[in-house]
């Protein structure tokens, strides 16, 4: 996947590019598109840039549990954070502005201020916790507990106003049924509970953030959107980082090859590629979908733990997995047959206000 911009028509069974404008406007008028929005005409299947952006957060945001793992062996937990954080927002912003010239970086204060609350939300309170966490507890684990986030958005979606389908509902349970599959062999070892308990805050904040960014004025454009997130976040994660003295005694010479090249695969992939990916996906597709995301991880998760430490495979692992990928299966099948309305209204929404301004 070059770009999350880069998506097929709804209607179509093969892909088009579609290059993000500058003009507010226009981009929320090519978001209505590539959402399925066809003026009234029946709305179709997801669009294929859809399912390649689902794919990347599925793969690459489950292997970040273990680059973070490893990042953290030698580097401070909120400090790397930033450091990973504000180097993708710097390198996307320099994209952005090297492709769009400053109009692609222009936003008005409400804008700004949506994505830094945002910003904040995901990648400080969400993902700062979260590596955090994984100071002490193991990478799986954290995976299997960060799960938790599609049963905050699907409260926050009723207490939205949208009622969840009773499918939706089921393939949530189903979901957590196989996590908890998954996650009792872990639980009966020894684990800090102020780690776990860091993790179930990030998961909160993280629902948050999306369910948020869905009902706030962002930026028109995806990449300048995602670039101040990142900056805002990386900036919250440095000031915790600082606040908590992480800095004393840090000596770059003393953070290993390892962790440096884990940092540098979060920034590269876990940041500029796959969160772009899912900030565009939480515009373009439906929020049930979009938490899928939180039960494939986990599967990635332990698969890499298996390949990379030689974590066994247990019969209580595959049950879960399989578990899992059928709770999956059954939400993607909801949210193919009736999720492109709020993905449409909200792209309408954007129109309607760039319109006004």
């Amino acid at each position: 996947m070059t770009a999350p911009a880069e998506h097929g028509s709804a209607g179509s069974a093969t892909a088009r590019p579609v290059p993000v404008p500058a003009d507010a406007k226009a981009d929320a008028e090519a978001l209505a598109d590539a959402s399925g929005d066809t003026g009234g005409a029946p709305a179709g299947r997801l669009g294929a840039g859809v399912w390649t952006a689902l794919v990347v957060v599925y793969v690459v945001w489950g292997s970040t549990y273990l680059a973070i793992r490893i990042a953290v062996e030698t580097m401070p937990s909120f400090l790397s954070a930033a450091a990973r954080f504000l180097t993708a927002g710097l390198l996307l912003a320099g994209f952005v502005a090297v492709r769009h010239g400053r109009a692609g970086l222009r936003v008005d204060a409400r804008q700004l201020g949506s994505a830094a609350l945002v910003g904040l939300l995901l990648l400080t309170g969400g993902n700062g916790l979260v590596v955090l966490g994984e100071t002490s507890v193991p990478s799986g684990l954290a995976a299997l507990l960060v799960a938790a986030v599609p049963i905050w958005m699907v409260l926050l979606t009723a207490a939205g106003g949208e009622r969840p389908r009773r499918a939706e509902l089921a393939g949530v349970l189903l979901g957590l049924v196989g996590l908890a599959v998954l996650s009792a062999p872990a639980i009966g070892g020894s684990i800090a509970p102020a780690g776990v308990v860091a993790i179930i805050c990030a998961t909160l904040t993280w629902a948050s953030g999306s369910f948020a960014s869905k009902r706030i004025r962002m930026p028109g454009n995806v990449f300048a959107s995602s670039a101040y997130q990142m900056l805002a976040g990386g900036l919250g994660n440095l000031l915790i980082g600082l606040a908590r003295g992480e800095e004393r005694g840090l000596r770059p010479g003393d953070v290993s090859t390892r962790s440096w090249l884990a940092l540098a695969f979060l920034v590269v992939f876990g940041s500029l590629v796959a969160f772009t990916a899912y900030a565009w996906l939480l515009r373009a597709a439906p929020l049930t979908l979009v938490a899928t995301y939180a039960y494939v991880n986990p599967v990635v998760a332990v698969l890499l733990g298996w390949l990379v430490l030689a974590e066994p495979l247990t019969g209580p692992t595959l049950l879960g997995g399989a578990v899992v990928v059928a709770g999956v299966c059954l939400v993607v099948s909801v949210s193919r047959g009736s999720g492109r309305k709020p993905a449409r209204a909200s792209a309408r929404k954007a129109v309607r206000e760039s319109a006004r301004g």
